[in-house]
């Protein structure tokens, strides 16, 4: 029982990671923007929490170090994108590589530095239940401030008149415009948060999750999330639910492993992959629940004044 409720624990911090960014790209989408560079930019934002860890010692400046890179580069992307109209898949694809370059340069100092030992975290009374409670009650707080955010993302969404005017934005440009709203605007800050969030994911992984910094130590999770954001039809509490699954998936090569399991560590490796795609081809069988879903100008430059 209580390998099952540490492998629940550590799904939540897994799953952590990819709900961060998933909410951050599903507000980029719902603005009608995609960004592919996800994995980009949590990949920079990772090596600039983690060595403002070393320097600071600080988690939470961290956090905000990564926060801020990942605004920085969603903001160039953004600019490309909105203001100059290049291409959005190909601009995300190019921050997605260049996140990966520069990052690896950047981080060639750091990859024997070690970060402070992290504090103990437990919500008194719950964290001294037995079974349950060392391992899902003693976890980093943004795990479950994470849930927070879910719950205050889904109230701006639907209950807001920002968030209906991003919903907006994403379904028709151009009449969201004939009204006044300044689309551009609107999008830029969309894609900087989407960028922040996706920094956040990516400085936790760093200081937190794995604290330790290897290049490309993000592996993937980046377009994890982006497709995450199709899997869930663009709601935030089924973000929330998919991450954790997709946590738990790659958890489980892990616990598989413990207990004796005998399968080759390449194939369990694969499962998070894998699950993805499986996920993404038996959505894809039913495109016209996709775009019943979808914002409608998703993926489409918008031209004032045309």
């Amino acid at each position: 029982m209580e390998s099952y409720a540490l492998l629940l624990g550590s799904t939540l911090s897994a799953g952590t990671v990819l709900a961060l960014a998933a909410m951050g790209l599903l507000i980029n989408e719902k603005s009608g923007i995609v960004n592919l560079g996800a994995e980009g930019m949590m990949l920079c934002a990772a090596i600039a929490g983690f060595a403002t860890v070393v320097h600071t010692g600080s988690t939470w400046i961290g956090f905000a170090a990564g926060m801020a890179t990942g605004a920085i580069l969603a903001g160039l992307f953004g600019v490309l994108v909105i203001w100059l109209n290049t291409n959005q898949y190909a601009t995300g694809l190019a921050l997605a590589l260049f996140g990966t370059g520069f990052s690896a340069f950047i981080g060639l100092n750091y990859v024997q530095a070690r970060l402070p030992e992290l504090p103990k975290y437990a919500i008194p009374g719950l964290a001294d239940l037995p079974v349950f409670g060392p391992a899902l009650f003693t976890l980093h707080p943004l795990v479950y401030l994470t849930v927070v955010i879910a719950g205050v993302m889904i109230w701006f969404l639907y209950r807001t008149r920002a968030g209906l005017v991003l919903r907006a934005v994403g379904e028709s440009p151009s009449s969201a415009h004939a009204l006044g709203y300044p689309v551009r605007r609107i999008r830029l800050m969309a894609v900087m948060f989407g960028g922040a969030m996706c920094g956040l994911a990516g400085a936790y992984v760093s200081t937190v999750y794995t604290p330790l910094w290897v290049e490309g130590m993000v592996s993937g999770r980046g377009w994890i999330a982006l497709a995450l954001t199709t899997f869930a039809t663009w709601r935030p509490a089924r973000i929330l639910l998919g991450a954790y699954l997709f946590g738990g998936v790659t958890m489980l090569q892990f616990h598989l492993q413990a207990t004796g399991v005998q399968v080759p560590s390449q194939v369990l490796s694969m499962l998070p992959y894998l699950a993805t795609i499986v996920v993404l081809v038996l959505i894809s069988r039913n495109p016209t629940w996709i775009r019943a879903n979808m914002p409608a100008s998703l993926g489409k430059p918008f031209y004032p004044g045309s």
